[in-house]
């Protein structure tokens, strides 16, 4: 994830002291823990490094680790696993740090998409995207996501003129009726709920509102945004199942707005 093993020791001895404060028996799977806490750790020393502009100082992982005859050792498949080689990690250092953690998670240490969601504050469908993303620079390829932004268009389009007009049923209709609504910290603090559950729970939240928000695409799939001068200040990262509203990920803090890939309709 950090292609720099001074980076990466102190990735690690953060995390550690990050358990050595924490109640054990609070914990109910280690491992999950372990990993939600490297990734944040290593999220945030990315995000710095690219506010500093600063390049990794690289170095293989197999040269440092040295030779190694035991291929079934954890340890040693996991520094065989960091070893992406010069060539794939110049294309890494080119990814947003959320689309380049989804990445290394899921397509090589195979974290599920829900968990890495929860890791970056995002909707699992949403890491996907950023995964997919990822992977198509990765493999040289400038294509399209195979999805049906028509479609997921027609269902946003009718779920903001059913908010704008108030009409409670029409939104209801829109809406899985098992929909989780979802607020970051910063959206929390602006007077979010931080959950909202059920259809007709989440439909009175957004009765009579949206006026000002928009259709975008967020990673490549049809969210909403508030965008006032061309400036996205909230996205709402929308998850289509069956043609109905099934999650939406409401985003606020500018971290995370800054690592969209938000392209505004008209």
């Amino acid at each position: 994830m950090l292609d720099s093993a001074s980076e990466a020791d102190d990735a690690v001895q953060e995390s550690w002291l990050r358990l050595s404060r924490t109640d054990s028996d609070s914990i109910d799977n280690l491992g999950a823990w372990l990993t939600t806490v490297v990734s944040r750790v290593c999220l945030d020393m990315l995000r710095s490094r690219a506010s500093r502009r600063e390049e990794p100082q690289y170095a293989h992982p197999l040269e440092e680790a040295g030779p190694h005859d035991d291929g079934g050792d954890p340890e040693y498949e996991a520094i065989l696993a960091d070893a992406l080689g010069p060539a794939l990690q110049v294309v890494l250092d080119t990814l947003a740090p959320a689309a380049r953690l989804a990445f290394v998670l899921h397509d090589v240490f195979a974290v599920p998409f829900d968990e890495i969601g929860s890791i970056l504050g995002r909707s699992p469908n949403a890491a996907k995207q950023l995964a997919s993303r990822a992977r198509r620079r990765i493999q040289g390829s400038s294509s399209s996501v195979d999805v049906d932004v028509s479609r997921q268009r027609t269902v946003v389009d009718a779920f903001l003129a059913a908010s704008r007009s108030g009409d409670l049923d029409e939104l209801v209709a829109v809406l899985h009726p098992d929909i989780v609504l979802r607020a970051d910290a910063t959206a929390v603090q602006m007077g979010s709920l931080p959950e909202v559950l059920g259809a007709t729970a989440v439909a009175k939240v957004f009765s009579g509102r949206a006026v000002a928000a928009q259709p975008a695409l967020v990673d490549g799939v049809v969210g909403i945004t508030w965008a006032p001068g061309g400036r996205a200040k909230v996205v709402w990262d929308i998850t289509i199942t069956d043609d109905k509203i099934a999650r939406i990920d409401m985003v606020a803090d500018t971290g995370s707005l800054a690592e969209l890939d938000l392209v505004l309709f008209g």
